[in-house]
């Protein structure tokens, strides 16, 4: 039978083809523990970010968290709490409420946003903590953090100390002012460094008692908002910067079309500033009074935010890669993940030990990032399935450097990492030769053993499957050049051991009577060294080989 889940992902995907993602292919009452574990996560971060100033976790994994939970309560047509904020909200009112931003999924959804508005502008969302800054006659009053967009806490203490909030205005007017307080940064390139948990340390500074000068000084403030200003955006963003808030008006840009959306979005992305951004905001020129603002997304304002530089991933599968040497290297098979615009689909776990000490498991879900902008990275364990699958590791006893010489059930990882080693730079490096070559002739039942390619000729090529009459010839050709490589260049291919500066003049009887002291004897040679080539020599399954390569008249066999 069906699950729940599965019916209404179907419907939905009938009725709103828009839908981001799937609902999970759970029965219902599995639904609601997990939405209920979630939350209850999400609660201890929350109580911890607004009571105590302490980020437990990165805020683009908040944030991602976040959006899973919605996701899953609307699968199962489940009401948010009343109040999402909850351990947010504080005992003052702002005077004027904040709105909040809805945040839009990608570019087409920017330029259909754009499509009907005129006088739009955009600004750098910065990634810091919303505050309300209250002046009487020209002088600070009150500062208020944003709280749950009706009730925050009271900042004025701290605010007073901060070099960057103006107390005293150009002007003795009653303003109420909207903007972040953010942490100075140097040159700081978004797509670079990330956000560097930037909105949790200023949360974790605000919720101090009694700001340092040394806090102070690294703190900016970004007024991206007058609600009773004038009433156009830079009619508004002029005064501003006459008041005193001079950090706002160089980050506003006129938007007419996408293109130049993309544009200023890719040249804060990518360029240095004085702060950590997760996007940008854009904004109408004109809005309505404040007194119509309420503590939700407003039509006249959205976020467009950039690519993740850590992204939250769910955990499908545990695939187990063993190489050449017999290491284990466990690798996730997740959903895939869109990070910094590449989709990955697979991230690997570094070690055996490592995975067994994080226990990851299919449905839980990870932190991934790039190292070096390029490599998918596990960082975290971040939300654990309510249900732990079984699975089962191979045992590392198995596996070693003389292990796997045919591709036998358990041995298919190490064997065709020993024939990629085996044609690749490291050993023949024989052209038009990959890891696809020796997969297609290993489904094909050609290969059995590590040497078996020697004996394959142009009419058994042409009966395997993704072999074209161009591609054979070059292969076969490629294969045969094999027979004439230098012996020393065999010996690495059939995986000898490093042997540093030792001599390898051969020829493979000269080698193979060498004792394990003989070998110690040689130059950069330690006894670990020393026994594990003592023993390539000496291994059944390498013997044969080697007589294999005799047969075929290859020099120093």
């Amino acid at each position: 039978m069906p699950s729940f889940f599965h019916v209404l992902a179907c419907l939905l995907f009938v009725t709103v083809p828009a839908v981001a993602a799937p609902c999970p292919d759970w029965p219902i009452e599995r639904a609601r523990a997990e939405i209920a574990a979630l939350q209850r996560q999400i609660d201890t971060w929350d109580d911890s970010y607004h009571r105590l100033g302490r980020s437990l976790v990165a805020d683009e994994l908040y944030d991602q968290s976040l959006e899973q939970l919605e996701q899953w309560r609307t699968c199962v047509n489940l009401a948010a709490p009343t109040n999402p904020l909850r351990s947010a909200g504080g005992k003052v009112a702002h005077p004027i409420v904040h709105t909040g931003l809805e945040k839009l999924k990608d570019a087409d959804a920017v330029g259909a946003w754009l499509r009907h508005r005129e006088d739009v502008w955009i600004q750098p969302k910065v990634d810091g903590v919303a505050v309300t800054l209250v002046y009487r006659e020209g002088r600070l009053q009150q500062a208020i953090s944003r709280g749950d967009g009706k009730h925050g806490h009271d900042w004025t203490t701290n605010a007073r100390k901060i070099d960057a909030i103006p107390q005293q205005l150009s002007q003795p007017l009653s303003v109420v002012v909207q903007g972040e307080l953010y942490r100075r940064l140097d040159d700081h390139v978004q797509a670079v460094r990330g956000s560097l948990n930037a909105r949790g340390t200023m949360a974790g500074l605000m919720a101090r008692g009694n700001l340092t000068t040394h806090d102070t000084q690294y703190i900016g403030l970004f007024v991206w908002d007058w609600p009773e200003g004038p009433d156009t955006l830079p009619e508004r963003m002029t005064a501003l910067n006459e008041l005193g808030f001079a950090d706002t008006l160089d980050y506003n840009q006129p938007v007419r079309h996408l293109a130049d959306a993309e544009h200023w979005r890719n040249h804060w992305y990518r360029t240095p500033l004085p702060f950590a951004t997760d996007g940008i905001v854009l904004r109408q020129s004109r809005r309505p009074s404040a007194d119509r603002w309420q503590a939700k997304a407003p039509f006249w304002s959205v976020a467009w935010k950039y690519p993740y530089a850590q992204a939250l991933a769910e955990v499908r599968k545990v695939n187990f890669k063993v190489g050449r040497t017999g290491r284990i290297t466990p690798v996730l098979e997740i959903e895939p993940t869109l990070l910094d615009d590449r989709r990955i689909r697979r991230v690997s776990v570094s070690s055996l030990k490592h995975w067994e000490e994080m226990d990851v498991r299919p449905g839980d879900r990870v932190a991934i990032s790039l190292a070096g902008l390029t490599i998918p990275r596990l960082d975290a364990v971040v939300l654990r399935s309510l249900e732990r699958q079984d699975v089962i590791a191979p045992a590392a006893a198995d596996y070693h450097l003389l292990s796997c010489w045919q591709p036998t059930p358990g041995c298919e990882s190490q064997f065709l990492a020993r024939m990629d080693w085996l044609s690749g730079k490291h050993g023949l490096a024989l052209p038009h030769v990959g890891p696809g070559t020796w997969e297609k002739l290993l489904v094909a039942g050609r290969l059995d053993g590590l040497l078996d390619w020697l004996t394959l000729d142009a009419a058994e090529l042409a009966t395997i499957a993704g072999f074209g009459e161009r591609s054979s010839t070059q292969l076969l050709a490629s294969l045969d050049s094999a027979r004439h490589r230098p012996f020393r260049q065999w010996l690495k291919a059939l995986g000898l051991p490093p042997t540093a500066q030792a001599r390898l003049d051969g020829p493979w009887q000269a080698l193979a009577e060498r004792s394990t002291e003989q070998w110690q004897a040689e130059a950069g040679i330690g006894p670990g060294r020393a026994a594990q080539l003592s023993a390539f020599f000496r291994d059944p399954q390498v013997l044969a080989l080697t007589e294999t390569l005799r047969t075929a008249g290859v020099d120093g066999f």
